[in-house]
């Protein structure tokens, strides 16, 4: 059963016993829209949407089960479109829960872990734009090196870029394990207790999803869309995520 980070704490501070309309930007599996719905007065409303076709599927069950709660499957990021469609002019509160989820990484053929043999995907939305395959396949040495700096902090990124560049001239780089190793073997100094790759994975997981724009975006959308008195409760694991949250708040 996986188990919502700071479920208790998301939701106490939206309070969603004052009614309304609230949003869910990041169903997952569902643990704090079903936790919001919990508090939320007979007469409010839960408007939610993920980016993930497994997500959607389990949230379509729980739209069946409770009339306060309809699933759009999308980025938080046109939260404008969404809201619009469904009728809601104001929040009372909104959540999103930013980066990859445990779900997520335990399945291999998502391609997000560098621990699992699986596709090298790791789109958020398989239905749609570039997996990590294809990217790493045409991206320049200069644009590999711009994405593992500024979205992993990576501090070896062109020599990790280089050695890519290099081994998929020798084959074509479309297994998990298959990157990670060509990461590791680049890799000069190990981190005690952090996977060489960890960097680098997270990296293109953030460029070929867009992560970072989405964020910046959706914060603003979802700003104006707050009633007086409306919540917005971000999220964040990464300091990257946190920097443009904590930004945005100021």
């Amino acid at each position: 059963m996986h188990e919502s980070v700071l479920l208790k704490e998301a939701v106490d501070l939206l309070q969603p016993e004052r009614g309304g309309v609230f949003f869910d930007g990041t169903f997952g599996r569902g643990g704090h829209s079903r936790a919001i719905l919990q508090r939320l007065p007979a007469d409010g409303r839960l408007v939610a949407t993920d980016k993930d076709p497994q997500a959607v599927a389990e949230a379509r069950q729980l739209e069946v089960e409770d009339a306060r709660f309809s699933l759009h499957h999308g980025s938080f990021a046109e939260a404008d479109i969404i809201l619009r469609n469904a009728g809601v002019a104001k929040l009372s509160g909104a959540l999103l829960d930013l980066g990859v989820s445990s779900p997520q990484l335990d399945q291999a053929e998502r391609g997000f872990s560098f621990n699992k043999d699986g596709a090298l995907d790791m789109r958020m939305d398989t239905t749609r734009g570039m997996s990590a395959a294809e990217w790493i396949a045409v991206a320049g040495e200069e644009e590999m090196t711009r994405v593992f700096r500024d979205y992993g902090e990576e501090r070896y990124a062109r020599r990790i870029a280089r050695a890519i560049c290099a081994a998929r001239e020798e084959a074509p780089i479309e297994r998990t394990l298959q990157l990670a190793s060509i990461v590791a073997e680049a890799h000069p100094r190990w981190e005690k207790h952090k996977h060489p790759a960890t960097r680098v994975f997270q990296a293109i997981r953030i460029h070929v999803n867009n992560e970072l724009g989405d964020l910046e975006r959706a914060l603003g959308i979802l700003f104006d869309c707050l009633a007086v008195g409306g919540r917005l409760v971000v999220i964040s694991f990464h300091s990257l995520e946190d920097r443009i949250a904590k930004r945005f708040m100021k």
